[in-house]
């Protein structure tokens, strides 16, 4: 005898098992993805650094908008090392220092191209002043790398290295002969961030003095004795 049953209803067609996540499952389905692939942070800042050097290249051919374009990947590269470091748990002590020094490489080779074209256009203050810059970008990292040795935390100030990004970034992309208006915001903005960083070295130079200034430190009184 023929079953009478009534036929079974279809079910929902799945389109997968990523159709089915939210939002943050997909965040950390992708991160999980990362982290087992075998993408490094010190990949990533070889990256940032290769980006760097393409912006310096740029400057030199006076293609500023493509220069600035390049300098804001290649610093955005420099952001997410670090992040990506701390979430995937890659990160190594030797990446920590090869990150920090290809920071002050890849700004102080940018910085060079820029005193270079203005040394070419004859314009020696403002080539000054980026060399001022350079000096002041590297003791700005300089003081909180000794104060953190101290002991003493060091990340007052106002040019911080995203504030130094963005001045750079924003003179490369509106300098004069980048296609973006009638603007030349390149010479300020070395200006801008000559006057920031030496102000940020004496504003950590303060801080640091005045964190230590209630401890008693016998590391002044030996380092003299050393050099008698």
């Amino acid at each position: 005898m023929p079953s009478t049953a009534p036929p079974r209803a279809p079910g929902p067609r799945r389109n997968g098992r990523a159709a089915s996540r939210s939002g943050p499952e997909l965040r950390a389905y992708a991160r999980e993805r990362l982290i087992e692939s075998r993408l490094t942070p010190n990949a990533i800042s070889m990256v940032g650094m290769l980006g760097n050097l393409v912006a310096a290249f740029l400057v030199t051919q006076r293609l500023f908008f493509l220069a600035g374009i390049a300098f804001i990947l290649g610093s955005v590269m420099d952001t997410l090392d670090g992040r990506y470091s701390r979430m995937s748990g890659k990160g190594t002590l030797f990446g920590a220092f090869l990150d920090s020094t290809l920071d002050r490489i890849e700004e102080g080779i940018v910085l060079a191209a820029v005193a270079g074209y203005f040394a070419a256009q004859g314009e020696d203050f403002a080539a000054a002043m980026c060399v001022v810059a350079v000096l002041g970008s590297l003791m700005v990292s300089y003081t909180r790398a000794r104060a953190e040795a101290l002991g003493v935390e060091c990340k007052v100030g106002l040019a911080t290295r995203p504030v130094r990004v963005v001045l750079l970034s924003i003179g490369l992309v509106f300098a004069k002969g980048a296609g973006i208006g009638d603007f030349e915001l390149l010479a300020p903005a070395i200006y801008v961030m000559a006057a920031l960083t030496i102000f940020t070295v004496f504003q950590r130079v303060l801080h640091v003095r005045n964190e230590l200034s209630g401890e008693a430190s016998g590391v002044e009184t030996g380092a003299g004795a050393e050099d008698l």
